[in-house]
């Protein structure tokens, strides 16, 4: 019988993590999820933990020494907390997982022989000077400014990644992640549609910060998850974008949201936050042509499911609440 490959997934318990846990057990995976709960939820892989006997969670922080008994065969690097909030709460742990987390995590991969995946994001480009953006644009990031802390660990664990690649013959793949939204995001996210959504249900005004002329690419998570298998599972070897080009105002995202859930919301503006970019919408070429891979999920169909997931969870803290 042949043995089942084993992956190690950091940041596992997260909202991209916890998805990507699900999908490699059902390609036969052993999966070893690791995080150390400081943005997500244990609650999202506890159904792993009790069902899936080729499941296991360790609690650890990487940016410390990772040592893990046994084989691996892949290394998937999902750690970073990615909300706008936590850029001013813990602006540091976030340039150390970026940095020493990456580190950790591909000495782990060359110590092991494993094949290792950086998660790396669209943040890498900025306020782009270029639409769409492709993976050749180096960016428009200001590296001093409050989101400075993401783009720049996120463009150093690029860097660390390719230095590995180059300098110890590592097999690594770098998937450049653009917005992305689904079921398991936090109610207190700070991202848009988790906003949006949370403030719909509770039929709260929507804030918009500036005029919601700015555009964004909506992406499920399903659809992200397919993406990231099919990169791993590839030759390609360059930083490879997985994002929606199907771009939407922010107004018009706001105002889809408040339609899908009935709400009786109305919108706030709010002035628009420092750096934040203006357009966000990704070239999709590379993927298409290398992964055979495009977007499947339309805007509403997504915002839909995610939307019920909410209400459940708002359905499900009330009734704790009342016990």
């Amino acid at each position: 019988m042949a043995r089942k490959p084993r992956a190690l997934v950091t940041g596992g318990t997260g909202f991209i993590g916890s998805h990507l846990c699900e999908r490699l057990l059902s390609e036969g995976y052993r999966v070893l999820c690791m995080d150390n709960l400081s943005t997500s939820s244990f609650e999202n892989v506890a159904h792993l933990l009790e069902g899936e006997p080729d499941f296991e969670y360790r609690d650890h922080d990487v940016s410390t020494y990772i040592s893990v008994p046994g084989e691996l065969d892949e290394i998937y690097h999902f750690a970073s907390p990615a909300s706008p909030k936590d850029f001013t709460r813990i602006p540091i742990p976030i340039l150390k997982v970026g940095a020493m987390g990456t580190h950790n995590s591909l000495g782990l991969a060359r110590l092991k022989g494993a094949r290792f995946m950086l998660a790396s994001t669209s943040e890498v480009y900025g306020d782009p000077l270029v639409h769409p953006q492709p993976e050749e644009y180096w960016g428009n990031v200001n590296p001093v400014g409050i989101r400075g802390v993401y783009d720049e660990a996120k463009r150093y664990a690029e860097a660390i990644t390719m230095a590995y690649r180059r300098h110890h013959r590592l097999e690594t793949r770098i998937v450049r992640i653009f917005n992305t939204y689904g079921p398991r995001m936090r109610q207190d996210d700070g991202r848009m549609v988790p906003n949006f959504i949370s403030q719909a249900l509770l039929g709260e005004l929507l804030t918009v910060y500036g005029d919601g002329t700015q555009t964004r690419s909506l992406q499920y998570i399903d659809d992200l998850i397919e993406g990231v298998i099919r990169l791993m599972k590839s030759d390609e070897t360059r930083p490879v974008n997985i994002g929606n080009p199907v771009e939407y105002t922010v107004g018009d995202i706001a105002e889809m949201i408040i339609e899908l859930s009935g709400s009786q919301s109305e919108i706030s503006h709010q002035p628009l936050p420092e750096d934040d970019p203006r357009q966000r919408c990704p070239d999709i070429t590379r993927a298409r042509e290398t992964l055979g891979w495009e977007p499947q999920t339309q805007a509403r169909e997504g915002l839909q499911k995610t939307l019920s997931y909410f209400a459940q969870l708002a359905e499900h803290q009330e009734a704790s609440s009342r016990r």
